[in-house]
């Protein structure tokens, strides 16, 4: 007598990703806003701050390019 509630209809590595992809979308906010506020703190060292907040950008957001693309490479 035990009856489906639901079913998954579709790919389920897209459900995967978008769970996944909180984990880039928080870092990158961490990122920027700690990277906003020292600029605001100290606005000399606004050059190397601004370097560094694009380098953890650029780390984090191929991670999430990779969760991205690992589905595809490995299908079930």
């Amino acid at each position: 007598m035990s009856q489906t509630l639901a079913a998954v209809a579709g790919n389920v590595s897209t459900i995967g990703y978008g769970l996944a992809a909180i984990g880039p979308g928080v870092g990158i906010g961490i990122i920027f806003g700690n990277g906003v506020q020292a600029i605001a703190r100290q606005p000399e060292a606004a050059g190397i701050i601004r370097q560094n907040m694009l380098l953890g950008f650029a780390v984090i957001e191929a991670l999430a390019l990779i969760g991205f693309v690992a589905p595809f490479i490995f299908p079930k």
